[in-house]
């Protein structure tokens, strides 16, 4: 059966049933368009999903993207979706050894438990102080700029006088953020937990020139407006299902199993042509086409030259527990170190060697990461009896590890990356952690590793870059078009994380292209 009997053209074909294709079927269904959503997998969800990784095992994990900041309340609400996301009491935990005892900074469980933690780390008042003062500034500025998200492109002298603070402006918009960082803070693991949100999915330097730092900075203190990143109730795949739900509710048609291979148009209609079920080949017309994929995926279906080559820089690892490490620094639980961002190897001076070492080509000697724990927060992602039996999920982000660094043997530099990446983590448990790991029904650790050549096999992510490509300025640029969301076709839009403000699970780019193509004429 054909994706699209008995409807010969359609006003919407969306390329692609990830969250952002998902945001822009259920607003324009709900518009009353006819829409029709070819998903090449035979799920939706794109890298927002839930899967059960290990054999035998009732452990329903969040496999790709994991926590949820950016998403605007506004789509949860105008979409009627049935989501939940619960606030994690405590924000970080980063052990370190200092003059031969571990110890460490415990950032959350309320203002005054915070100030202790900062004085007992560094000895003074003075870090905590500098503390309150820039993530105040982060926090007024995410309440300005948050909102804009889902309005039109500003300018960039518009977004400037709506941030109104000229301190905040210069920080992040036009000096390297490694100035702020070291201007502000001077202990050294402080400043590393600071520059963290800087570096998620990013390969930079603190104090690189072309400011990408900066944006993947911005993006990751303004979400909500407060900058919270806060766990899916039931796992990523949640919001998906959620998101399938409401399209279909609204009457747009959800087809998987369908890869779409060619787009044409000559800006008023458009055909799609994608591969059947039976490996056969059908065309459906649109009158618009959303590509909820990558830049340079759209190219390839338009026939036209691609951008630059994008390139991802992380290491994903999930992993299920029979019981939480024991840490070294006892006057720390370890169900509060792991319940927020537990940050290993992510000292400022740790960061700035493992860059270094990754631009020459090489592994990272201590490789950064950070490890959270959905099931304490969430534990409806884990069976009743793995519940009673104490059981948790740990997942765990490794920075500073570029796709390059995989290419000669993926499979082997994995290995020994996932290696070293737990010896470090290991450096502040009081017993290994894998004497603490869970085994599956054919008795392997239930512990799994993706590179970013990983995600580009399993998800089409170019390179593996979690954003598809280098974050942008949430402002209007020359050919960026009034929602970012334009393409030289005007009917066909790109809704997905490369659209300008795309990255992270938000929704916005699926929001943004819905908006574009009702407020058209034509539309």
């Amino acid at each position: 059966m054909s994706a699209h009997e008995g409807h010969g053209t359609y006003d919407a074909v969306i390329v692609g049933g990830g969250h952002n294709g998902l945001v822009a079927a259920a607003y324009l269904a709900r518009a009353g368009r006819s829409v029709l959503v070819l998903e090449r997998l035979d799920h939706t969800g794109g890298a927002a999903v839930s899967t059960r990784p290990f054999a035998g095992v009732d452990a329903r994990l969040s496999r790709y993207s994991y926590l949820v900041s950016l998403l605007p309340r506004k789509i949860v609400q105008d979409l009627g979706l049935d989501f939940r996301l619960r606030t994690r009491t405590i924000s970080s935990y980063t052990p370190v050894e200092r003059a031969g005892r571990p110890t460490g900074l415990l950032v959350g469980g309320g203002e005054e438990r915070t100030r202790e933690a900062f004085a007992r780390l560094t000895g003074s008042d003075r870090e905590w102080e500098a503390w309150q003062r820039f993530y105040g500034m982060t926090g007024r500025l995410a309440r300005r700029v948050f909102p804009t998200l889902t309005e039109p492109l500003p300018t960039r002298e518009e977004l400037c006088r709506r941030v109104d603070d000229e301190e905040a402006w210069r920080i992040l918009f036009e000096e390297p953020i490694g100035v702020a960082v070291e201007d502000r803070f001077a202990d050294d693991l402080v400043r590393g937990v600071v520059l963290t949100d800087a570096l998620i999915g990013t390969f930079a330097d603190a104090h690189d020139p072309s400011l990408a730092q900066n944006r993947c900075f911005l993006y990751h203190v303004i979400g909500g407006g407060t900058g919270d990143w806060d766990v899916p109730v039931g796992g990523m795949g949640a919001l998906t299902d959620a998101l399938a739900a409401a399209a279909r509710r609204a009457g747009a048609v959800i087809a998987t199993g369908h890869e779409v291979i060619r787009v044409a148009s000559d800006g008023r209609a458009a055909e799609v042509t994608y591969r059947t079920r039976n490996d056969g080949e059908a065309t459906v017309g649109a009158r618009h086409v959303l590509v909820n994929a990558s830049p340079q995926a759209l190219a390839a279906l338009t026939g036209e030259e691609p951008p630059e080559p994008a390139e991802g820089a992380q290491l994903k690892v999930n992993m299920l527990l029979k019981r939480l490490p024991r840490l070294r620094d006892t006057a720390v639980d370890p169900r509060e170190a792991f319940a927020g961002t537990f940050h290993i190897a992510e000292g400022y001076r740790q960061l700035a060697d493992a860059h270094a070492r990754a631009a020459a080509g090489e592994l990272p000697g201590a490789p950064p990461s950070e490890i959270y724990c959905h099931s304490l927060t969430d534990p409806t992602i884990l069976g009743p009896d793995l519940v009673q039996q104490g059981y948790q999920t740990l997942t765990l982000f490794g920075l500073h590890t570029p796709a390059r660094l995989f290419a000669r043997d993926n499979d082997a530099v994995r290995g020994e990356l996932l290696k070293s990446t737990l010896a470090q983590l290991d450096a502040h448990l009081a017993e290994p952690l894998a004497d603490c790991l869970a085994t599956d029904a054919d008795g392997r650790p239930c512990i799994e590793a993706k590179t970013p050549l990983d995600l580009e096999r399993d998800l089409g992510l170019p390179g593996g870059n979690i954003f598809h490509r280098a974050l942008s300025w949430p402002y209007a640029q020359e050919g960026t078009g009034r929602w970012g969301v334009e393409t030289r076709h005007a009917n066909v839009l790109l809704c997905g994380a490369g659209a300008v403000r795309g990255g992270g699970v938000s929704g916005v780019p699926g929001h943004n292209a819905a908006m574009a193509l009702l407020e058209g004429r034509d539309a």
